[in-house]
């Protein structure tokens, strides 16, 4: 997603502006998603990691969540755990498999990086499906449906993306490495939409204490379904000859790129920052 082409027309010509102009919206996409998964990974740190390292883990950590950690419950627990704890080590890291210079300079770390994060996905993906549907950890089964299609979806790419990689399919590898990583991180991106659209109409609208008001299923979808939508945009004008087709994608891109800098900015301030802060 990050490699975007550059034309190698005269600097004047409208196709080299247009691919500029896309090439520096996906840096600045990246950039803000880098920013993000790092907050969010400090949250997890200090939230969760932290108190369980120091054996001081117990129910009021997770008193936000819909279903969190039960004293007594090992197995369920357990589970919750797989689900949480190694995101904070993805979120930290998988972003750095999108630059390009270190893709390129540093390819044993980005084959060992790449294998952690689709295993944490993997098994987040099938933890995050048992929490939904095997110990209740929905508000509504209507509400729930955006991030069980997530969950059922990260298998399948991430089985894609090793594959390719493992028969030196590069091009496609790219493709379904960087599907799954929007996949990965759809329920982190639900925080970013979520929050924004608070901020943006300075409290709910269109959404409900179930999570199955319009606003909330439409953004449960949108959060991996739109940001996919525009990667395939950018592979698309990537080897697109017309100009509109490149026109759209920059234009796309540079909508997500707004967009998850206010989610960025309103999920740090109104979540993380103050749970971090309460934390310490």
């Amino acid at each position: 997603m990050s490699d975007t082409a550059i034309s190698t027309t005269p600097a004047g010509n409208p196709s080299h502006t247009i691919k500029s102009w896309l090439s520096g919206s996906v840096k600045v996409w990246v950039s803000a998603v880098l920013i993000g998964q790092w907050m969010f990974g400090f949250y997890i740190l200090a939230q969760f990691t932290m108190p369980w390292l120091m054996g001081q883990l117990d129910e009021s950590q997770f008193s936000h969540m819909i279903r969190g950690y039960k004293n007594g419950e090992s197995f369920n627990n357990f589970v919750l755990l797989l689900h949480v704890i190694p995101v904070m080590v993805i979120s930290m890291s998988a972003t750095l498999q999108l630059v390009p210079f270190i893709r390129n300079r540093y390819r044993t770390f980005h084959r060992w990086n790449g294998r952690v994060f689709l295993i944490v996905g993997f098994f987040g993906a099938v933890s995050g499906l048992y929490m939904t549907w095997g110990i209740g950890s929905r508000l509504s089964d209507i509400g729930a449906l955006g991030v069980t299609l997530n969950g059922l979806l990260i298998p399948v790419f991430v089985y894609f993306a090793w594959r390719t990689a493992v028969y030196k399919k590069f091009a496609e590898h790219r493709r379904y490495a960087v599907h799954a990583f929007i996949l990965i991180n759809g329920v982190w991106s639900v925080r970013l939409y979520l929050m924004a659209w608070f901020m943006l109409n300075q409290g709910p609208l269109g959404n409900t204490r179930q999570i199955d008001g319009p606003a909330d299923i439409a953004i449960s979808f949108a959060s991996y379904l739109l940001p996919m939508a525009i990667a395939e945009l950018v592979f698309r004008a990537e080897k697109a000859r017309s100009s509109k087709m490149i026109l759209a994608a920059a234009v796309g891109v540079t909508c997500m790129a707004l967009l998850t800098m206010l989610g960025v900015f309103a999920a740090s301030s109104m979540m993380w920052i103050p749970r971090i802060s309460a934390a310490f």
